[in-house]
């Protein structure tokens, strides 16, 4: 089964930069013997360059050339230009992207609307030509970010594409929202026209934010820096370290919260390309963790964010990972899921972990959290062999819970403060096909949702009332 990444604009490219260099560096300490395996042909097609750029595809034998299977889009040719003329500059060809020089000036309108219309023939041409060589394509994946311009509005405009080009393929979304402190002026209005594209078009949304990734990075800092776990901590070990990868350039501002992004985006895909006593596709996260269509946001977070020296690890340690992952510390967006109320939750566990320690781990976590009535047993569990580089075992926890929510809400309320004022409108309205009601429309689609939270709020730690049975005659 073969997944599609797409990056666009300059948060996606450099989340799945970081995701390729680690996915390389993931198999190559698996696969010693330089075979091209079916794990690798998850992500990467294996193409005699001898003859000539495109040259056939090799399923079997020894590694000649391997090519991500991915797009990269970008309004902006920075850092695609970066990745071409970095370390990973061989695994993509010039049919794999698509870039502009102008930008998207942090308007999702230039982005949807504009460039949509301008690129739409070619990104479907090159859609299809990177499909062509899957033999089992089973999902899409959307790296972006939602406060500037081409992420949020040329990245929504992709999902639609996919849905009407190839709508029985899954379409999972990561997606960054800015911070309350962003720099970009209009992230809001950016983030809630983009809201309204993944509400309707996404199958699975991961939502994650810039002050959780913030948070999580310096937390880690501080561990290391005051000496409180010595020397036991692997250096290149940790979630948000470069280190042992490709990259040799220094490290920039955002690559160690970009790497944690890139890890999540691992973690999830593990069970695809890996074998492992549970193996959990990714069309069965959307399956059991979304029963209703709209309440698709999926809260991750990622456990242990470093490994300490011994290696033999105690099951109390063990049970510890279990606990984070329930923490507000490891979530990846600023949420408490313990006390709001849970749809469904998903652990996908890597490494040397068997099933009973899944199971005892459920059991004794259960009674903390608030399940809905009608899902008790809502647990979803994936086990893959194989761990991350660096760590004898991990932990990536997805929950369908309430407590998005309040991420929802102020966003709302951030759109809300600049909308009243009509503060910057005119940037939008001036581009074509944009009109004021695709605001209001926006806001009313992030609201409905919101309400959609609300309501199953209400029923948070009321009586469990079984549904009732049908009769049957005897």
């Amino acid at each position: 089964a073969v997944s599609l990444p797409f990056a666009v604009g300059q948060c996606g490219n450099q989340v799945g930069c970081r995701f390729w260099d680690l996915a390389l560096r993931e198999h190559a300490a698996v696969n010693k013997k330089g075979i091209y395996d079916e794990a690798l042909s998850s992500f990467f097609r294996n193409v005699d360059t001898r003859s000539g750029d495109n040259g056939p595809d090799i399923y079997k034998g020894k590694i000649c050339s391997l090519k991500a299977r991915a797009l990269l889009i970008d309004m902006e040719e920075g850092v695609v230009n970066e990745i071409l003329q970095g370390p990973l500059r061989d695994v993509f060809d010039s049919k794999q992207l698509i870039t502009d020089v102008s930008g998207s000036g942090n308007n999702w309108a230039v982005g949807h609307k504009i460039y949509g219309c301008q690129y739409r023939e070619n990104i479907v041409e090159k859609l299809r030509k990177t499909a062509e060589h899957c033999d089992c394509l089973q999902c899409f994946f959307i790296i972006h970010s939602m406060g500037g311009g081409t992420g949020s509005g040329l990245g929504t405009f992709v999902l639609n594409l996919l849905e009407e080009e190839f709508p029985e393929v899954y379409r999972f979304v990561t997606s960054v929202y800015p911070s309350g402190e962003d720099d970009v002026i209009t992230s809001p209005y950016n983030s809630v026209l983009a809201m309204k594209e993944l509400n309707e078009h996404a199958d699975c949304v991961l939502p994650i934010e810039n002050e959780s990734l913030f948070e999580i990075v310096n937390k880690i800092h501080q561990m290391i820096n005051s000496g409180k776990l010595g020397s036991t901590v692997k250096q290149n070990s940790l979630v948000t370290s470069s280190a042992g990868s490709a990259k040799t350039l220094p490290e920039k501002p955002f690559d160690a919260m970009n790497n944690i992004v890139a890890n999540l985006l691992l973690n999830l895909t593990s069970s695809a390309r890996f074998e492992g006593s549970l193996n959990m596709d990714l069309n069965e996260i959307s399956m059991n963790l979304v029963p209703f269509p709209r309440l698709h946001y999926l809260v991750s977070s990622l456990t242990p964010l470093y490994t300490l020296a011994d290696v033999n690890v105690p099951s109390r340690r063990l049970d510890q990972m279990f606990s984070d992952a329930f923490s507000r510390d490891h979530q990846l967006i600023q949420a408490d899921p313990k006390h709001s109320l849970y749809l469904a939750c998903a652990l996908l566990v890597r490494g040397n972990v068997q099933v009973s320690d899944l199971r005892r781990n459920i059991e004794r976590l259960k009674p903390s959290l608030h399940f809905v009535s009608w899902n008790q047993e809502g647990w979803k569990t994936g086990l893959c062999s194989v761990p991350p580089v660096g760590h004898s075992h991990s932990l990536l926890a997805l929950a369908n819970n309430t407590c998005v929510k309040p991420t929802f809400i102020e966003l709302k309320d951030r759109f809300m403060k600049l909308y009243k004022k009509k503060a910057h409108l005119h940037h939008y309205l001036q581009i074509d096909g944009m009109e004021q009601s695709c605001f209001s429309e926006a806001i009313s689609s992030l609201s409905d949702l919101i309400e959609e939270y609300n309501e199953l709020d209400a029923t948070k730690g009321g009586p469990r009332i079984d549904p009732s049975r049908l009769k049957i005659a005897v």
